[in-house]
């Protein structure tokens, strides 16, 4: 079964939301897309809004998710008039396709943009914007695939300056585990709780901070509960 970020009651009012975020951050307040993609994921807006609260995703309007995330960074900002021309710009299209995806996906906001930047993805515009929604998602899929991030796993390996087979010998765990680990050809995310344990407190970090996808493995535990209750 194929498990979406959030209940799809709230996909449209996403929809709309985050695309009339872009759309007046962008073109009315004149923030660079990258720019405000990075205060996005910055604010706790972000993921409320991956993780479908109503609140956010259907109690607040795209200007006021704007207004909301700016407040954080820039208190006492004023805010420009909101005025939305009567096409569908690039941004507003970047929106609307970008929260289809994420709540198809259910992958965060932070890891989707530390693969493709929003600048990448409203430069989709002419190309997608008539297609069906399906091939904007195949091909957001093919792009976010093709990146190759260096693993958490790694990152905190190397932070403690431990080698391979250092760390496989503090923490008890195969060092061919490990490599296989951080060459993503074993998920970690599915790793048994006591490996994730054991290198978390060598590394020490959490057990979530090893994760790559952590909303991923929270709502799969989820389902998992639902399914047998």
């Amino acid at each position: 079964m194929t498990i979406h970020a959030y209940s799809e009651l709230y996909l449209s009012d996403a929809k709309r939301s985050l695309a009339n975020a872009f759309d007046y951050a962008i073109n009315v307040c004149k923030f660079s897309s990258d720019w405000f993609m990075k205060l996005f994921v910055m604010s706790n807006k972000s993921v409320q809004f991956e993780r479908g609260n109503p609140a956010i995703v259907s109690g607040r309007s795209g200007v006021e998710l704007v207004m909301d995330i700016l407040s954080e960074v820039y208190p006492g900002v004023e805010f420009p008039h909101p005025t939305f021309s009567k096409g569908r710009t690039p941004e507003y299209w970047a929106g609307w396709a970008l929260a289809q995806y994420q709540w198809k996906t259910a992958k965060r906001f932070k890891e989707i943009f530390r693969r493709i930047p929003l600048s990448e993805i409203i430069a989709m515009y002419p190309l997608y914007h008539e297609m069906d929604i399906t091939c904007f998602i195949d091909e957001m899929d093919r792009r976010y695939n093709a990146v190759v991030l260096e693993t958490k796993l790694r990152k905190f390996r190397k932070y403690k300056k431990l080698s391979q087979s250092e760390l496989a010998y503090l923490s008890g765990v195969n060092i061919r585990s490990i490599q296989l680990y951080e060459q993503r050809v074993n998920d970690i995310d599915k790793a048994e709780a006591h490996t994730l344990y054991k290198l978390s407190r060598v590394l020490g970090c959490g057990v979530e901070d090893l994760l790559e996808s952590p909303m991923k493995d929270v709502m799969n535990n989820w389902s998992g509960v639902n399914s047998e209750s």
